[in-house]
């Protein structure tokens, strides 16, 4: 592995990193040498099984617990990054609402509140608005910084019509645009990773066998993406190797939509 990618002296904040994408991404960063900072919700073991894993591929970790739809809990989260890293280089906002990929089980817009997709918007786009928020004031200290947005391939081919959750993240690609627009002439780059469907995690676990050999089939790589497949596309994001790439949306999907 080139020494551009490593993250030796870095210092990464995964928000939802206790289980899932968010874990593996967290992995991933650590095997590159860089100093993990595990965002959780309510789950301390899993968060502390993630830092283990961390720690044990190389790189420092620590799980730090805060609601990031709380901007004074990521206030005091980032700031105590800050404090006790001495700096944060890189942003991963992954963490969401409470979602259950479930194509049996999803709302039919006629039986749909609008309430859900305040929910779903809170949780995608409110989150990251937080996260950024309370980040940026370090990130602009130093003329550097990068943010990476996890949205979904459901925006560009929804497969099945998960009304609120898709509209979210649609906009959260929208907030992302706008704050590449503006923060890259102070250095700092804003991108979004989409994968498609990603199997297995808690919230795809109610996705059907028979719906997923459905959608491996007609994806052009035959298989539904792996928390890995997901990581690495995020560690480009925030490397060097995409060092004049902002306000880009990576599809990783297998070749589900292509543009």
């Amino acid at each position: 592995m080139s020494a551009a990618l490593k993250f030796t002296g870095k210092v990464v904040l995964v928000t939802g990193a206790s289980r899932g994408i968010g874990a593996e991404i967290a992995r991933s960063f650590a095997r590159e040498g860089a100093t993990v900072v595990v965002n959780y919700l309510s789950n301390a073991d899993a968060a502390e099984t993630v830092v283990t894993q961390c720690q044990a591929v190389g790189g420092d970790a620590w799980a730090v617990q805060a609601d990031v739809g709380s901007p004074e809990a990521v206030r005091a989260m980032v700031d105590g990054i800050v404090r006790d890293a001495g700096r944060l280089d890189v942003v991963v906002n992954n963490a969401l609402r409470h979602y259950a990929f479930d194509p049996r089980q999803r709302t039919a817009f006629d039986d749909i509140a609008w309430q859900d997709y305040q929910s779903q918007f809170d949780g995608a786009v409110g989150a990251a608005f937080n996260v950024c928020r309370a980040a940026l004031p370090h990130f602009k200290q130093r003329a550097q910084g990068c943010i990476v947005n996890i949205a979904t391939n459901l925006i560009e081919h929804p497969v099945v019509p998960y009304h609120d959750y898709t509209t979210a993240k649609a906009a959260l690609v929208a907030f992302s645009r706008n704050l590449a627009s503006e923060l890259g002439p102070f250095g700092i780059r804003v991108n979004c990773v989409a994968p498609g469907l990603v199997y297995p995690t808690q919230a795809s676990g109610g996705t059907q066998e028979a719906f997923r050999d459905q959608l491996a089939a007609a994806t052009p790589l035959r298989r539904i993406a792996r928390p890995e497949d997901v990581a690495g596309p995020v560690l480009f994001l925030a490397s060097d190797w995409s060092g004049f790439m902002t306000g880009q949306v990576l599809f990783v999907d297998g070749g589900l939509v292509m543009r």
